[in-house]
């Protein structure tokens, strides 16, 4: 397969699985991941549903767990703890929590169902410093919401 420059040789990641995730489209960045276990989701109920997929990512890299977009526009289903994530040192069984958003119908899920999409990524380990005072910046403590919703307003017309 052939990557652009800027995108990295792919890496070994050791598998134990009947079912190996794949990537549905060559440049996509995530494999999906299926359901290993059936079951029905109610509305409003969740579940960890089993994948079968367990794995063993080199050093400085983990691996992120998060919706599949059609799954979660067409439906109403999405993960969660999205990202999960999947700590380079752990070997256990990949597992999804789904959630049902949609209020009136039950989704179900049959064994070989793809439910989700693995992430793996170069992470960098943080040194965390004390400090007395952070240093001061454009956004400052300004958070959930602060920039608003609507595009192309002016400050008067922001809500």
């Amino acid at each position: 397969m052939h990557y652009p420059a800027w995108v990295a040789d792919p890496i070994p990641v050791l598998i134990a699985s009947g079912v190996v995730p794949g990537y549905a489209h060559p440049g996509d960045a995530g494999a999906d991941l299926q359901a290993a276990e059936a079951l029905v989701l109610g509305p409003g109920e969740r579940a960890t549903v089993g994948t079968g997929v367990s794995i063993a990512l080199p050093d400085g890299y983990a691996a992120f767990v998060v919706p599949r977009s059609g799954l979660a526009a067409k439906r109403g289903i999405t993960i969660v703890n999205s990202p999960g994530t999947v700590d380079a040192g752990y070997r256990g069984e990949i597992r999804v929590t789904l959630l049902n958003t949609d209020r009136e119908e039950a989704f179900a899920i049959a064994v070989g169902d793809r439910i989700a999409q693995l992430i793996v990524m170069p992470v960098t380990r943080a040194e965390f410093i004390p400090v007395d005072r952070l240093p001061g910046s454009h956004r400052g403590a300004q958070g959930f919401g602060s920039t608003g919703v609507a595009g192309d307003r002016t400050e008067e017309g922001r809500a």
